[in-house]
This record gives C-alpha cells, sequence and structure tokens, in this order.
C-alpha cells in the first residue's frame, strides 16, 4: 500500500525511503504559526493533525484516489523546559548549543495517520537525547556547517550532528521526525 506523506521534511521521506514504504509526498500548506497551544505535546499533536487533514481535503477535492492512507508528523525539541525551533542565527544556534552540551533535552514528535478505511489514529512519541559535553571549537565549528540551523532543536541526528549525540533513550527514528515502529503497527492495522 502506497502512502501520502503530508511533510515537506527530507529527512522524513528518507526513512521512508531507507524502510522501502512506497509513498509519494503532498505538502499540506498549513499556516504553523496558526496553530498554537502553550503545551508542546498538545501543540506537536494538534500541527500533525492539522496537516494530515489539510492534505485529506486537498485530495478530496483534486479527486484524487482515495485508497491511500495519510501520514503527517510534526516535532520539537524540548529542553530544560523550554522548546526549541530552528535558531535564528549562527550566534542563537552557538548559544542553544552552550546550554546543551552534556545535557538531556527530549524530542517530542506528534504522529497523525489517516488509513484509507476513514480510521484515524494520534500518537505523541518522546525520545530523550544526552548530548555530549562538547567544548567551545566544537560547537563553533559544527554551527559553521549551517546544519544545526535548518533543525529543530538545533542539530541532525542523521547528519553531523550525530556526532555530538552520547546517548539515546527512546526511539532513533523519532530523533529524525517519524517513529517508523509507530507507523509499522499503524500500517499492520489497515
Amino acid at each position: 500500500m502506497e502512502l501520502l506523506l503530508a511533510s515537506a521534511s527530507p529527512s522524513r521521506k528518507r526513512l521512508l525511503e531507507q524502510a522501502c514504504i512506497p509513498h509519494r509526498v503532498q505538502v499540506s500548506g498549513i499556516d504553523e504559526e496558526a496553530i498554537q497551544h502553550a503545551d508542546p505535546l498538545q501543540l506537536v499533536q494538534d500541527l500533525a493533525i492539522a496537516k494530515a487533514k489539510a492534505v485529506d481535503h486537498a485530495i478530496s477535492i483534486e479527486g484524487i484516489s482515495a485508497g491511500l492512507g495519510i501520514l503527517a508528523c510534526d516535532s520539537m525539541f524540548e529542553f530544560d523546559g523550554e522548546v526549541f525551533g530552528k535558531p535564528k542565527d549562527p550566534a542563537d544556534a552557538i548559544s542553544r548549543w552552550q546550554r546543551m552540551a552534556g545535557g538531556w533535552g527530549v524530542l517530542h514528535t506528534g504522529h497523525c495517520w489517516l488509513a484509507a478505511d476513514g480510521a484515524e489514529y494520534g500518537e505523541i512519541v518522546s525520545t530523550r537525547l544526552q548530548f555530549a559535553a562538547v567544548g567551545e571549537a566544537e560547537i563553533k565549528a559544527y554551527v559553521a556547517t549551517g546544519e544545526p540551523l535548518n533543525c529543530a532543536g538545533c542539530f541532525a541526528l542523521e547528519g553531523r550532528g550525530g556526532l555530538m549525540i552520547e546517548r539515546i533513550d527512546g526511539c532513533f527514528s523519532n530523533v529524525i521526525g517519524l517513529s517508523l515502529p509507530l507507523l509499522r503497527r499503524w500500517l499492520k492495522r489497515s
């Protein structure tokens, strides 16, 4: 069965490709800033649901085959009770890494699956990460690559940022943006 990935994330697409899950991408186009919630867990889930439903609405208007399930996700990184989105600039990224070095944070991903049979599933997966106690030179060298400037939480586990992660407690693929074990369970139901 093919699925529609309601995400512009190249990392999520790459995860599906590596897992040999047939899919197409249809970006939701929702205004993420319009969806607000004080609780980061509820916010990632609300965003995932909104993305999935926007794509579902778009394909129903376009008359695309109804045999496709729709998968949408949204991720946020939480450190010491503060939610980190993408850094504003290199100075912001350096400042975050100075705080994160040696500490623990949590990556939350809200998932929404609209199955082809009309069933709707939603779940939040949270994964704890411990960052290496990196020094100033390593932080500046990493930020200079530009990689952390494009990532919520200021790191990419699947890239150079993987060298800066000491330990992962939970789902590895969730840190990249999509829990493959959760998706496997949902696909078995469909």
